[in-house]
């Protein structure tokens, strides 16, 4: 069964309605949930999503995608050595690199062999993955 990590990107541009990549990410998600990929995504991502959502309407999408994943065992906690790997990939990255949520994501999707990202973030592209919108 394919695979896709769920970056902040895409669930932000899929639960705001008014955000300029929302009807790209309504789109990709509907061709996932088509193809029926598996989804996972870390705790980091979510938390990051979290945070973004607190005063928005869409705040308990948020939760209830984490209890989903949960549920299914598709939410990673990042180990603390892949912690080490993201941080020191973060320092080396200088200003115009991925954040430390992103450096996260990385390890942990290069950990699962997971090549797809339901984002458009282009430092997924940069690290080696494809985006999904």
């Amino acid at each position: 069964m394919s695979v896709v990590f769920l970056d902040t990107v895409g669930l932000l541009a899929l639960w705001d309605e008014s955000d300029q990549w929302h009807i790209a990410a309504a789109d990709a998600f509907r061709r996932i949930g088509e193809l029926r990929f598996r989804l996972v995504t870390t705790s980091y991502v979510l938390l990051e999503c979290g945070n973004a959502a607190a005063r928005r309407p869409y705040r308990d999408n948020v939760y209830a995608l984490r209890d989903t994943l949960a549920k299914r065992h598709e939410l990673i906690a990042p180990t603390d050595e892949e912690v080490d790997l993201a941080w020191n990939a973060y320092r080396g990255a200088g200003p115009s690199g991925a954040g430390i949520v992103d450096q996260v994501s990385f390890v942990v999707m290069r950990r699962l062999g997971v090549v797809q990202a339901f984002t458009n973030d282009k430092h997924f592209v940069a690290a080696g993955f494809e985006t999904l919108f």
